[in-house]
């Protein structure tokens, strides 16, 4: 019988390998960071079933893309104290100019909300706290080697996009955001 490509036993211990080989503990931080984005990915792939805007389902779908490699180079040890590789810059531009976009679009924010309302924005605010726990990770791994920066801001920014964007999936379904205060 042909062993299955999908398990290897190799991680039976608690222990994983990075990219080049090196082996850690499945409680590092650096998979503590990976692992969240992973999870951010998953529950960015439930969201875009909830958005009915093409133009958002593939600002997501892109955003999932680029979270690979975000996870690659989180999973990749740094070299001669130094990140493996950077985040091309523009990618945190182009999420603030979603944000922009949506902000445009949509009331002004005036006040703390309650997250929530139609499905698809509670699931947007779910993404934007699972992103915020990612960042926090990249912080923490960050405090014992090298992180790109240009990765930090984009995983901070995507957190903003994802609320303004939970803002924008209420206003299209014409849902009153409920105000904490």
């Amino acid at each position: 019988m042909k062993k299955s490509n999908v398990y290897t036993r190799t991680g039976d211990a608690g222990q994983t390998s990075l990219i080049g080989g090196v082996r850690v503990s499945k409680a590092s931080a650096r998979l503590e960071a990976y692992g969240t984005i992973d999870e951010l990915s998953s529950q960015l792939g439930l969201l875009v079933t909830y958005l009915t805007d093409d133009h958002d389902r593939e600002t997501v779908e892109n955003v999932q893309r680029t979270l690979f490699h975000v996870s690659t180079l989180l999973a990749t040890p740094p070299q001669e104290g130094k990140p493996a590789q950077s985040l091309d810059a523009t990618l945190v531009e182009q999420l603030e100019h979603e944000i922009d976009e949506i902000t445009a679009s949509i009331p002004p924010f005036r006040c703390f909300i309650v997250p929530g309302g139609s499905r698809g924005a509670a699931v947007a605010h779910v993404c934007r706290t699972v992103c915020r726990r990612a960042e926090r990770r990249i912080i923490s791994l960050a405090e014992e080697a090298p992180i790109d920066p240009i990765l930090q801001s984009y995983v901070n920014r995507l957190s903003d996009f994802l609320f303004v964007l939970a803002r924008k999936v209420n206003f299209l379904q014409d849902i009153e955001e409920k105000r904490v205060f």
